[in-house]
Order: C-alpha cells, then structure tokens, then sequence
C-alpha cells in the first residue's frame, strides 16, 4: 500500500532512523540516555507547494534523503503496520 500513497502539496512521509546507542569513541549508552532520534528517511514527497501566482514551487527533497526535523507539526501514522511520520 506503501506504493499508493502520495502525499498532497507539500508534504513528505517521513521514516524515524534507529537512534545512535553509541558514542563516535565506542562507548555504549544506557537506554536511559538513548532518546528518540531526529533523524528520518524520506519515503514519499509530495509535488511541492502551491504559490499565490499559481505556480508550484517543487520540493527540495527527494525520495530517500535523509533529513533533520522538529518534533512539532508532525502526525504519526501507521501503513501495513510501519509506523512513519508525515509532516509539510
């Protein structure tokens, strides 16, 4: 189902990258420590945003990027039992 879905406008669906459990040095952190990563792969992009002229401005990125995002202003949804995010 993954295949069929597109995101409207400027929107992406977006997937949660593992988050790092170690240090660069090799030190391993406690669960305690370890929190959500911010870190996601791009799954799906949307054509990009509708301007006021009417034109569209095209997304910057693309199926497979890795991007940085904000926890705010995203929704969490689940496709054939994955979990991803979609945000704009």
């Amino acid at each position: 189902m993954i295949k069929s879905f597109r995101p409207i406008s400027d929107m992406v669906l977006i997937q949660r990258l593992e988050a790092e459990t170690s240090t660069p040095g090799g030190i391993r952190l406690p669960n305690a420590f370890v929190e959500k990563s911010n870190r996601c792969k791009v799954i799906k992009a949307g054509p990009g945003r509708v301007l006021d002229n009417g034109m569209i401005r095209k997304m910057e990125v693309e199926e497979g990027d890795l991007v940085l995002f904000t926890p705010s202003k995203v929704a969490n949804v689940t496709i054939d039992a994955k979990k991803y995010l979609i945000m704009s």
